[in-house]
């Protein structure tokens, strides 16, 4: 099993319909095969800067990689997250 996460912070004003129809556009990333497990995240704690989180699992590499190849990603990661995220951290685990 891997974890997928990513913490990430966006170029939105707080709380603004902007960050709401971000948030809201990543939804679809659960539906693309081999996803389990799909969260989206708010920040609490002051101990670091990010604002935000995804997490999901996948059972094993290959069903990660499908999904980072996947065109609807493709498109995300091109037409919404670098246009409008400003900054982010990926960690991906699986069990020790």
């Amino acid at each position: 099993m891997i974890r997928h996460t990513v913490v990430f912070s966006l170029k939105h004003a707080a709380h603004s319909d902007a960050e709401s129809l971000f948030m809201k556009a990543a939804n679809f990333l659960a539906t693309i095969p081999g996803v389990r497990k799909f969260e989206k995240l708010r920040q609490t704690s002051h101990k670091n800067d990010y604002h935000f989180g995804f997490s999901m699992e996948f059972v094993d590499q290959a069903a990660y990689q499908l999904y980072n190849d996947h065109p609807l990603h493709v498109a995300f990661v091109r037409d919404r997250w670098i246009p409008e995220v400003s900054k982010f951290m990926e960690i991906d685990y699986t069990a020790y």
